[in-house]
């Protein structure tokens, strides 16, 4: 059985995600087999809100090379949640502002 820390592995912090954040839209890295439903559920759990929906990109992975060696990024799964106007913001996400 996953939990809602198996699900969600890290939030991601970038310009680009914090912009998104007036508009009530998180960005997280998730598990690459974790599913819609499951990851709404997951962001209700765990920061006590009320989600609208969820979009899902599949990042692939990149060459890259350090020096004379070379190798591939890992590919992982993002999701970008979007809350209920009446929902509450998260947290987390208002300290790094």
């Amino acid at each position: 059985m996953k939990t809602v820390y198996d699900i969600i592995i890290r939030p991601i912090i970038t310009e680009a995600s914090m912009d998104m954040t007036a508009g009530k839209k998180y960005a997280f890295e998730v598990k690459k087999d974790a599913t819609k439903p499951e990851i709404a559920e997951a962001v209700e759990k765990m920061f006590k809100v009320k989600v609208a929906y969820v979009n899902t990109v599949s990042v692939k992975k990149k060459p890259k090379r350090l020096g004379v060696h070379s190798g591939y990024t890992s590919d992982w799964k993002k999701a970008i949640v979007q809350l209920k106007e009446d929902s509450d913001t998260i947290e987390f996400f208002e300290g790094m502002r």
